[in-house]
């Protein structure tokens, strides 16, 4: 089935952070998928805002659209936009203000998405839900703590609630590695600065698979499959993925997740090191008051598709309540 499909680019005139900093002129990338439905007054009442994982090639909720668009009776408006900090939006690189860029944080991230929701739909006066994924999701479950009464309801996969244990210890990692290379602050690219791309984007690979992934593939096809990820964010930026990359280190909502007022579906798929399901997913079924737990185990092998149906249909039955 297709569905109707827009690409824009939207302007606010100005953006606050936190710190105080303000920019002018600030670019929000953004596409929609499906038809939005209109109450009596004129407000739209199907849209969902959604957020990807940073390579979307390695989303799963990616291929639960269709799905989910197909199962149910009016279809719902989907909100894709692209975060504060990236490319295609608002960023170090594309301000050109690259190691000058305002520090931000999660929370910015968010009010960047809800000022420019405001704006581009001032007919949205209640969002029906959020979606997020990985990294994805540290923006759901912040924007449900922070403005729990807007949205109905929340589903996060493969996410966590706070930066601790082996993801931290990654991103200090590829901190340290930033700061030991001086021509991170010039302001030309030079091959020290290529190198130190490639050799963080090694540094992440090991975090996108489940951990016995690795156990079952031979050294020459670990090297092919490391290859291709580097391949594919080679010409990521420097001053982007710092930027980002302090930001998540603050990252860390644990004494307010108890403060999501919103029904939730909380996703797990597999072992990663990104995150431990045993303390990232399964004791929110205490700490949120309406939420469902659903875990299952990841891939055997990188090479095994899996059947991540039975996910599918269990995101379509939870939106069945919302038509």
């Amino acid at each position: 089935m297709n569905h109707p499909t827009e690409f824009g680019n939207h302007i606010m005139e100005s953006f606050e952070f936190k710190s105080g900093r303000i920019l002018e002129n600030v670019n929000v990338e953004y596409s929609t998928i499906g038809v939005p439905r209109y109450d009596e007054e004129g407000n739209i009442i199907n849209a969902i805002v959604y957020f990807p994982t940073i390579k979307g090639g390695h989303s799963s909720l990616a291929k639960f659209h269709d799905i989910i668009y197909d199962s149910s009776k009016e279809g719902y408006f989907f909100i894709k936009i692209t975060s504060l900090g990236t490319p295609d939006s608002c960023s170090p690189s594309s301000t050109g203000l690259k190691y000058n860029f305002p520090a931000y944080t999660i929370v910015d991230r968010v009010n960047f998405k809800r000022q420019f929701l405001a704006e581009k739909f001032p007919n949205i006066k209640k969002i029906l839900g959020i979606i997020g994924e990985g990294t994805g999701g540290f923006d759901v479950y912040t924007w449900a703590c922070e403005y729990p009464d807007e949205m109905e309801f929340i589903i996060v996969l493969n996410s966590t609630h706070e930066v601790y244990g082996q993801r931290y210890v990654m991103l200090k990692i590829a901190e340290s590695m930033i700061d030991a290379c001086d021509d991170v602050y010039t302001d030309e690219y030079s091959s020290s600065v290529s190198k130190l791309i490639v050799s963080i984007a090694r540094l992440m690979f090991m975090y996108y698979y489940p951990e016995n992934v690795f156990d079952t593939l031979t050294k020459d096809e670990i090297d092919v499959l490391m290859d291709d990820y580097v391949d594919e964010v080679l010409f990521m930026d420097i001053y982007d993925f710092k930027s980002r990359n302090e930001c998540l280190l603050s990252y860390d909502i644990h004494d307010k997740i108890s403060d999501i007022k919103a029904k939730s579906l909380i996703l797990g798929i597999g072992d990663y090191l990104a995150f431990n399901t045993k303390r990232d997913i399964l004791p929110l079924e205490e700490c949120i008051k309406d939420s469902k737990i659903i875990t299952v185990p990841g891939k055997e092998s990188y090479y095994d598709e899996s059947d991540y149906t039975e996910i599918g249909l269990e995101i379509v039955s939870f939106l069945k309540q919302f038509e």
